[in-house]
């Protein structure tokens, strides 16, 4: 028995090309837009920087891709970014597993950053708090405990107005769809580091 010949069904190709093309885009359109801020960052740098050498700390916090974008900000300068230099205080308050959970089973999600920002913040420290939307409910008690402890609180959100940026110190607010705001908080992480690495030039921590 002669078995017949199957032709393979050739899906319809889909357009990943356009996909992609789009998507930079977009983003490219969203980074434009956070060029305007260029000013804002260099101060946050260089604010950053007198501050940490004068022996505070940060603390800062997101959830979902703004987490994994305050963690980066802090390994670069408990590490380096560029060149070799002292190590700064910066804490990533969301890494924190064991706070976290056991604060959100006792005193729910809402609390999982402000309890550690009282715990930690004293006055001079920066408290820097990621969002895209703005409106996180444990982002702004966050911004609460942080103005309780006499911590100066930044935000870094999606476009403006929003709750977080009005409750906060000093806000910076950018445009775009929320990947396009990850990818820029990125890219504004990257341009604090900049200058604060040049403002702390290679000194050893005091």
């Amino acid at each position: 028995m002669t078995t017949p010949t199957l032709t393979p069904t050739i899906a319809a190709e889909a357009p990943t090309t356009t996909l992609v093309s789009s998507h930079f885009d977009a983003l490219a359109r969203a980074l434009d837009h956070a060029r305007r801020h260029a000013d804002h960052l260099e101060s946050w740098g260089r604010e950053l920087a007198n501050r940490l050498k004068a022996g505070r700390h940060l603390l800062v916090a997101g959830n979902g891709g703004s987490a994994a974008e305050a963690q980066h900000l802090t390994a670069e300068l408990v590490g380096r970014y560029r060149e070799d230099r002292a190590a700064y205080s910066a804490i990533s308050l969301h890494a924190e597993s064991s706070s976290v959970t056991a604060i959100g089973n006792d005193y729910g999600f809402d609390q999982v950053f402000a309890r550690q920002v009282r715990a930690h913040a004293r006055a001079g420290d920066i408290v820097l708090l990621l969002s895209t939307s703005g409106g996180s409910p444990n982002l702004l008690e966050a911004a609460r405990a942080a103005e309780e402890s006499g911590a100066t609180s930044w935000a870094l959100t999606g476009p403006g107005p929003n709750p977080l940026a009005r409750l906060c110190d000093d806000a910076i607010c950018l445009d775009g769809a929320s990947p396009h705001v990850q990818e820029c908080q990125l890219a504004a992480i990257h341009a604090v580091c900049e200058v604060f690495d040049a403002c702390v030039g290679k000194e050893p921590q005091s």
